[in-house]
């Protein structure tokens, strides 16, 4: 039996989460597939056997009511932009409806506006808003009906068609036409038969508004996939091959897509690794921070693995590919990312929540009361008056507002605190946080190798320990090199020359540092390096006690330590470390203070997360987890029951960031985690997350509020449209009134106030 096939279909259609399950229950539905469908990314994943064609799964897709089509490259490892874009499409039909939907506005609502015939020029314009712009709400409503499933779309084209349909009897029909007709402005609450009553402005209005929300979360769904993009684009572009030839080795330039298993390539100092491989030649340190989040970079030498994508920090290195192309680790690390993000719940708008009830109540209070009047013998136009006017009056004009207003406050607040908010799906997602997982480098801690304390022999001086170990790293690229170099520019000033600087590999570097009138032949690097020097001159090579007791303490932390001698003697040990951010612990408190239990998340060693965690005042810490498990760990605490917020900026945390119910990216982090997360903090200040949350909270919040106001303007309303009392201005102020609380509701967001800084 062959083993099932697997392709990745591109759904076009869908306008909500319910829309996905729909595609995903029929694609189950075949015998031998298996089907995931993400809303978000617009694609779904399946697997099936031999039975069953590419053809088939398409054909079942476009039976749905939606549109399928293959990927254009098969195999590509790149994800491919849409053909046309669906965000692009719906800011064209939202700026043609809002230009024509304003001037019917003003001549609907404001008297002195409507001169002789005003009617025929608002239907005119009212007409492409109603038929063109909310198109897709009508496609989705017929989607919905011949499943027997009822949304948000449901209930906006029904409300606009009854909205507009009603008007065209009305102009056409009834009174409406005549010229200088006007709307009339009384509040009274009176029987008529709705010859007069004209709702253009409910139905272009309402449309307008939903395009716009519509058009935004679109803008926002449409960055899914711009984690991938970003992933791949990391890479190097182009390689410098070792060829040999007769005369001899030979470099030539070509691009990373030439490389196969098994050829030869150069990596400079500065450069990108261009692809997985094993060191044949050289020596040098390389920083693989951005993949495994560790600080600490790595050395390597002949018979050492290396991955694409990390920097060379050192020496000239000549690398044998063993992973090109889809297998090596950075692509693997884009399918955890892609998969991950397929495999995140999807959270359905509260409003088509609601709707699947609300929608069906009214068409049957519709139906009551056109079967009540019919019955009581009122007759057939005041029936069908009531019976539409029950459908006008519970179109969702606030409703349309509660969202798009709430969030454009909430995220334009947001945007001013530094906090980027994706889109309402986010929102949910906050409510119910209860773990927070904190990756450690460059999210806790600063990422970067710093100064972290001088230990001078007895005799010795602190400062001049500094400033020779300072003054010879300054010649060498490594990383430890340029913190204790930095460390000793910042404390000590200009530094003085260096004459004869040798690096040796693995251990350390000595030179000649030349201070004022004296010279000193300097020494820094391991321990074992101060015994060679101590060797070859008359001192002993012995390490005082206070120096031990400094490295074993700097080891037990995970620290970085190097002894640094001059004159055959050790004079002191320097101490880097990746340094604990200042406000990181402040953060964890407030982050406790919101109910949610912290986990601190790291590649590195246990010793060196324990020391983090005990200065953050963290309990619960997770070391030595290699990229690839970080998603893992958060799968396993969801597994547990937890929704877990994730919080990083590293390469390696992209996936892990995608799989938990809320991603927080820190600003100052890779492009990748950007994408990937739900919100990004863009300072890189910790402290932010807090205040994320409370403002994701407090602005879901509002929008609830907005939906119940909405919503229990049209259950007030609905009453008075049953008994046939709806007057036209009344149901203009009625839903002018809703709307008016709904954007105030909503400003109130401007006052959120930030706690991030003292």
């Amino acid at each position: 039996m062959t083993s099932p096939a697997a392709v990745e279909l591109e759904i076009a259609g869908m306008t909500c989460a319910s829309c996905a399950n729909r595609i995903e229950r029929k694609l189950n539905k075949l015998d031998g597939v298996t089907a995931t469908v993400n809303y978000a990314t617009e694609k779904a994943k399946v697997t099936f056997p031999d039975t069953v064609s590419t053809e088939e799964l398409v054909r079942t897709v476009e039976a749905a009511g939606y549109s399928a089509t293959l990927p254009r490259a098969a195999g590509s490892d790149a994800p491919e932009e849409p053909a046309l874009d669906p965000a692009q499409q719906l800011r064209q039909r939202l700026v043609v409806s809002a230009a024509l939907t304003v001037p019917v506005l003003l001549l609907s609502m404001v008297p002195a506006l409507q001169f002789e015939s005003w009617q025929w020029l608002a239907l005119t314009l009212a007409s492409p808003v109603v038929v063109w712009g909310a198109l897709p709400f009508h496609r989705a409503a017929w989607t919905n009906l011949r499943h027997g499933a009822s949304t948000m779309d449901t209930l906006i084209s029904l409300g606009t068609l009854a909205a507009y349909g009603w008007s065209l009897y009305a102009l056409f029909l009834g009174t409406a036409g005549e010229p200088g007709m006007k709307h009339p402005f009384e509040l009274t609450v009176e029987r008529t038969n709705g010859a007069g009553n004209l709702y253009l402005e409910v139905a272009a209005g309402v449309t307008t508004f939903l395009l716009a929300g519509r058009y935004f979360e679109a803008r926002s769904k449409r960055r899914a996939g711009a984690a991938l993009r970003a992933l791949l684009e990391l890479g190097a572009k182009d390689v410098t091959v070792v060829e040999e030839t007769p005369a001899g080795p030979r470099e030539r330039l070509v691009s990373t897509d030439a490389l196969t298993v098994g050829m030869r390539f150069v990596v400079r100092p500065g450069e990108k690794v261009a692809t997985d491989g094993v060191v044949e030649q050289g020596t040098s340190a390389v920083d693989a921070s951005m993949l495994t989040g560790e600080s600490l970079p790595v050395e390597v030498g002949p018979g050492d693995t290396v991955v694409g994508a990390t920097v060379n920090a050192g020496g000239r290195l000549v690398v044998r590919a063993t992973r090109v192309g889809s297998d090596t680790q950075l692509a693997q690390m884009a399918r955890l990312v892609e998969d991950a993000q397929n495999g995140k719940a999807e959270v359905q708008r509260l409003a088509d929540r609601v709707s699947s009830v609300f929608v069906p109540v009214v068409i049957a209070l519709a139906v009551g009361t056109l079967g009540f009047w019919i019955g009581s013998g009122a007759g057939l136009a005041t029936a069908f008056t009531a019976a539409v006017a029950v459908l006008i009056i519970a179109c969702p004009c606030a409703l349309g507002l509660a969202t798009p207003t709430a969030l454009m406050v909430g995220t334009g607040r947001g945007a001013q605190l530094g906090i980027l908010i994706k889109g309402p799906e986010v929102l949910e997602s906050t409510r119910s946080v209860d773990t927070v997982v904190l990756d450690k480098t460059g999210t806790v801690t600063t990422g970067r190798m710093t100064l972290a304390s001088v230990t001078p022999a007895d005799g010795e001086s602190a400062d001049l320990v500094l400033r020779l170990a300072g003054a010879l790293e300054d010649a060498s690229e490594h990383p430890i090199a340029r913190a204790i170099a930095a460390g000793a520019r910042q404390d000590g000033g200009p530094l003085p020359g260096v004459d004869g600087f040798a690096s040796l590999a693995g251990r350390g570097v000595r030179g000649t540092v030349v201070d004022g009138a004296r010279t000193y032949a300097v020494v820094v690097g391991r321990p074992e390096l101060l015994s060679e020097a101590g060797s070859e001159s008359s001192g002993s090579p012995g390490l005082p006690a206070e120096l031990e007791d400094a490295l074993h303490a700097a080891r037990s932390a995970g620290s970085t330590a190097v002894v640094v001698g001059w004159d055959g003697r050790p004079r002191g040990v320097v101490v880097v470390a990746d340094a604990v951010k200042p406000g990181s612990a402040d953060a964890v408190r407030r982050l406790r203070e919101l109910g949610l239990h912290p986990v601190l998340l790291t590649g590195d060693h246990e010793s060196v997360a324990r020391s983090v965690a005990s200065v953050v005042g963290i309990d619960d810490v997770v070391a030595d987890v290699l990229p690839a498990d970080k998603v893992d760990v958060v799968k396993r605490l969801q597994a547990e029951g937890r929704v877990v917020a994730m919080v990083g900026d590293g390469v390696n945390d992209a996936a892990a960031l995608a799989q938990a119910d809320l991603g927080l990216a820190m600003g100052t982090g890779t492009d990748v985690a950007i994408e990937a997360s739900d919100l990004t903090l863009v300072s890189g200040d910790l402290r932010v997350a807090a205040d994320a949350i409370r403002l994701s909270r407090r602005t879901l919040g509002t929008i609830k509020g907005n939906l119940f106001w909405a919503f229990a303007y049209n259950v007030a309303a609905l009453p008075l449209a049953a008994a046939g009392l709806l007057n036209p201005m009344l149901a203009g102020a009625a839903m002018a009134f809703s709307s008016v609380f709904v954007v105030s509701n909503s400003l109130r967001l401007r006052h959120f106030r930030a706690e991030a800084v003292d």
